[in-house]
């Protein structure tokens, strides 16, 4: 009983620190990331607001990125026509920069025989 615990608190143990390395380097991949978030003048609700407001769907991402020295929000919407549109907006202003249609990149598998 003893060593089955024992075991079992061995196990957690390791599953906790795989959980903690995975945590670390998905922050240590993005390391402006906080500091973004916290420079935006506009919440991810209000982007999300706007954008639902210029294109009619629903929502599915949202993301807050750098782009050409320029703060922004990209959020995806997805339409009654199953069209993926991005709508980007500056996240000082909350103007819309542009709403364009997402591209869809065909993946061929190459197998070897």
């Amino acid at each position: 009983m003893c060593k089955a615990l024992s075991i079992e608190l061995a196990f957690a143990s390791l599953m906790v620190a795989a959980g903690t390395m995975i945590m670390i380097d998905h922050v240590s991949a993005e390391p402006n990331k906080f500091e973004k978030a916290v420079s935006a003048k506009v919440s991810i609700v209000e982007a999300i607001t706007t954008a639902s407001g210029k294109v009619s769907g629903a929502v599915v991402e949202a993301k807050l990125e750098q782009k050409h020295d320029r703060l922004i929000w990209e959020v995806e919407v997805v339409t009654q026509e199953k069209q993926v549109m991005e709508v980007h907006i500056d996240a000082q202003t909350g103007t819309i920069i542009e709403v364009e249609a997402e591209t869809v990149k065909s993946k061929r598998i190459h197998r070897r025989h």
